[in-house]
């Protein structure tokens, strides 16, 4: 038998047009001899779309936006929704492919309703979304997991509002300049700006503002961008490891999806003795959120040699171009054999899951 996959994309979030790169890519890459696929859409309102079962990769994006000019109707949100037809009677799906990007998907929310609805998903669990998409509560973490990190203090929207001399006054004396401004929960390099002086971090305090009620503000440093990708679920694995190359002042939005103005070099020309310790450390910040599936973990590698844990990515770019499949081709998981041990990964730890007793 196939095994039936729920593919999930869109999704009202700022990275909808990434999730909408990455559910073509993964349908292009998808054995329809070994699957049987149903699109599940989120528009960027948050609307819920269901549609039939793909015959055939899509051509395009438009293709995947169900409803768009279609005479498909929009299903009413229930259990349904992730039935392989429309009559109750219907088989759940085996498996949930969530391709979200963001708030509204990566973040635990979608992850929570698939828990409760006692469904196969892949990626990460709730604590693990929920942590790797707010900056702080993941920094805060790895601090106490003991993993090296820039220095960084956070801001709320609400006391900016009122005395925004002093959450400037606080970078000033804790961070100093240069420094990074960004969104707490947010990707894809959206709304993140370098400040070098209080002019900049003002403009910066108010573009990332625009995309979270919290914001995080983090040292400048001057070091090489490492990345590396984490796979597996109580025994995770590493892939060799990459450098991301900007020619920016750092890797943005328009760098990463647009005009392609950055470089990527894989594998990175690192020590074997570094590499053994991004890995450890790589594994290390995978376990301390309780992560399952796949992570990016990404680092900085100063001059004089010392690593720091960037962030890591719970959902990162996935299409065949994007740096965690790279990583993977690199070590001889191709994208299509990537797919499918994620599915299998995904299985894995649903039927553990099973063996948790509920009553006494």
């Amino acid at each position: 038998m196939k095994t039936r996959i729920g593919l999930l994309y869109g999704g009202k979030s700022a990275e909808h047009k990434v999730s909408m790169q990455t559910a073509l890519a993964v349908t292009k890459a998808l054995d329809f001899g070994k699957f049987e696929i149903y699109p599940i859409y989120i528009t960027e309102d948050g609307e819920w779309m269901k549609g039939p079962q793909l015959q055939a990769p899509p051509e395009n994006i438009k293709a995947l936006e169900i409803g768009n000019g279609s005479n498909l109707p929009s299903p009413s949100f229930a259990p349904a929704l992730f039935k392989s037809g429309d009559a109750e009677s219907d088989q759940p799906l085996d498996v949930i492919f969530p391709l979200l990007h963001g708030p509204n998907g990566e973040d635990g929310t979608v992850q929570g309703l698939l828990e409760l609805l006692n469904l196969p998903y892949v990626g990460n669990g709730v604590l693990a979304s929920a942590a790797g998409m707010d900056k702080i509560v993941m920094k805060n973490i790895f601090a106490q997991a003991g993993l090296p990190q820039v220095d960084y203090v956070f801001a709320l929207r609400s006391e900016w509002e009122k005395d925004s001399e002093r959450a400037y006054k606080l970078v000033e004396e804790k961070i100093g300049y240069p420094c990074f401004v960004k969104p707490a929960n947010l990707g894809s390099s959206v709304g993140i700006n370098k400040a070098a002086n209080k002019r900049e971090l003002e403009a910066a305090f108010k573009d990332a503002f625009q995309f979270d009620r919290k914001i995080i503000i983090e040292q400048g440093v001057t070091a090489r961008e490492i990345e590396i990708g984490v796979l597996g679920n109580e025994e995770p694995e590493c892939s060799v490891v990459g450098e991301i190359v900007p020619k920016k002042d750092f890797y943005d939005y328009k760098a990463k999806y647009e005009d392609g103005d950055t470089a990527m070099i894989i594998p990175a020309e690192i020590t074997e003795q570094q590499y053994e310790e991004i890995k450890e450390m790589a594994v290390k910040a995978f376990k301390s959120l309780d992560c399952s599936g796949l992570v990016r973990a990404d680092f900085f590698l100063t001059k004089d040699g010392q690593l720091l844990i960037n962030e890591v990515n719970t959902m990162p770019g996935f299409t065949p171009f994007s740096m965690f499949p790279l990583l993977w081709k690199h070590t001889g998981v191709d994208y299509p054999e990537l797919i499918e041990k994620l599915v299998n990964l995904a299985i894995e730890r649903h039927t553990e899951k099973q063996k948790i007793k509920y009553t006494f």
